[in-house]
């Protein structure tokens, strides 16, 4: 643990540690402070860390109503701590419940696309480097556990990344993701520092709700008293060989993959064929990301079926029955979630996103 002076709270030791002030001193950084006690923690250690330089800490909440008069106060709230700490506060308001159904999502994956829509676009106006988010070990575990749930590869099981780059001006940044929650509340009650509570954070409707208060207290019970700190070594080694793929996969772009028109992809078969179908889903997924390609609705189907057509296995025999497509010919044209359509044309796959 680092005493950077006298009197300096453990937890805000801990947190420098993790993310030394000289490297953000001197630039613009915005806190995404929900108002919660995740936030609230950061928001004050962050303060408190803040002595010097040129830069200035900004604060961003957005308000989803989602919880009427609840919502209103979480913004109150937030406003007036950021006074008092005399930190400026960006406000955003969002109608969530309308964007949801428009866009056929859920009520939890709109709110946070809205979130980070509203977080992205204040960093980029203020100047921001950096966009500083709560999330804790307790919430790297979650998430580990919720994509185990729903099926992953190595790549979901990595977690949230501490860093990650939204842009070629701002980078996001988890300082937190090594700290327990309880340590966190710990700090506010040694500070007396109050913090609002969401009740649909308690609404076990919501599928990571039923994991953070059911199915992790279960495991720590009858299975794993440490569930937690496993999930997160889970995480730390599956991020070592996802950066080893990474690598692979870079250096594989470089000699298959060009840009052949607007939204349009080609991909040299020659070059992937005798790559392992591991190595040739993770290209697709960097040229579906590259892209901004929409990738929710592709499953490991897709990935492994686009996998055989760009790899040129099959091309001239068969492929396995796939949900939709009990066929066994050979497939050369298929269009993919998204309208991505990806057809082979001679030595190359092409893959273009076409308008419905």
């Amino acid at each position: 643990m680092i005493v950077l002076w006298p009197d300096i709270h453990p937890l805000e030791a801990d947190l420098a540690a993790d993310w030394p002030p000289e490297a953000w001193q001197d630039v613009t950084v915005l806190l995404a402070v929900s108002g919660g006690s995740d936030s609230v923690a950061l928001l004050r250690a962050m303060s408190a860390l803040k002595t010097r330089g040129e830069g200035r800490l900004c604060a961003a909440h957005l308000n989803h109503r989602l919880r009427d008069e609840q919502s209103q106060a979480d913004e109150a709230f937030v406003v007036e701590l950021c006074r008092r700490l005399e930190i400026p506060c960006e406000v955003g308001r969002a109608e969530v419940r309308l964007s949801a159904s428009r866009d056929r999502e859920g009520l939890e994956e709109a709110a946070r696309n809205a979130r980070y829509q509203f977080l992205e676009k204040t960093a980029a106006r203020l100047g921001a480097r950096y966009l500083v988010t709560a999330h804790t070990a307790d919430d790297q575990a979650e998430t580990v556990l919720h994509r185990i749930l729903r099926g992953t590869g190595i790549g979901g099981l990595c977690g949230m990344p501490r860093i990650r780059l939204l842009g070629p001006a701002v980078t996001l940044i988890r300082p937190m993701l090594g700290l327990r929650r309880a340590k966190l509340l710990a700090y506010l009650d040694d500070l007396g520092q109050p913090y609002r509570s969401d009740a649909s954070n308690d609404d076990v409707r919501y599928t990571r709700n039923r994991i953070r208060h059911r199915l992790l207290p279960d495991l720590a019970r009858h299975f794993n008293t440490g569930v937690v700190d496993a999930l997160l070594r889970l995480a730390a080694l599956a991020a070592e060989v996802q950066n080893v793929v990474d690598l692979l996969v870079a250096d594989l772009s470089r000699q298959c993959v060009s840009v052949g028109g607007p939204d349009e992809v080609l991909i040299d078969i020659a070059a992937l064929s005798s790559q392992p179908r591991y190595v040739v889903r993770e290209l697709l997924m960097a040229v579906w990301r590259k892209q901004s390609w929409p990738m929710q609705a592709m499953g490991f189907a897709e990935w492994d079926l686009l996998g055989e057509m760009a790899a040129g296995e099959k091309n001239t025999g068969s492929v396995r029955p796939t949900p939709g497509n009990s066929s066994t010919r050979p497939v050369s044209k298929r269009m993919f979630p998204g309208n991505v359509l990806a057809e082979i044309r001679g030595g190359s796959i092409r893959l273009k996103r076409v308008c419905p």
